[in-house]
C-alpha cells in the first residue's frame, strides 16, 4: 500500500501550492479536512478493496476533477490556469455560495 501513499502524497504537494492561492475566502480547517477526508477513503480503499481501486480513486478523483474544472472554466469565459478575469471568477464563485456570499 506504499504506492497508494506515495502517490496521494504527492498529489497533495503539487495540488496545496499550485491551487491553494485560488482558495483565498474557504477556511484553513475546510481545506485541510478535504485534504483528510481523501486521505481517510485512500485508506479505506486500501484496506479493503485493494490496490487496483486505490489507484483509480488516487488518480481518478485528480483527473475527473480537472476535467470538470477544465470545462467549468472555459464554458463560463474563464481561464482554467490563471482565473482570470478575476473579477468574474469571483463572480461567479459567489453565485454558486462558494465564497459564503448568497445573492
Amino acid at each position: 500500500m506504499a504506492l497508494e501513499w506515495l502517490l496521494s502524497a504527492v498529489v497533495i504537494a503539487i495540488a496545496t501550492p499550485l491551487f491553494g492561492h485560488f482558495e483565498t475566502v474557504r477556511p484553513t480547517w475546510v481545506r485541510i479536512l478535504r485534504w483528510l477526508a481523501y486521505l481517510g477513503v485512500t485508506g479505506l480503499l486500501g484496506a479493503t478493496v485493494g490496490r487496483p481501486w486505490t489507484l483509480v480513486w488516487v488518480i481518478g478523483l485528480p483527473t475527473v476533477g480537472g476535467v470538470f474544472h477544465l470545462a467549468w472554466c472555459l464554458r463560463h469565459g474563464i481561464n482554467p490556469i490563471t482565473a482570470e478575469p478575476r473579477d468574474r471568477y469571483e463572480q461567479l464563485r459567489a453565485r454558486s455560495g462558494q465564497l459564503g456570499v448568497r445573492q
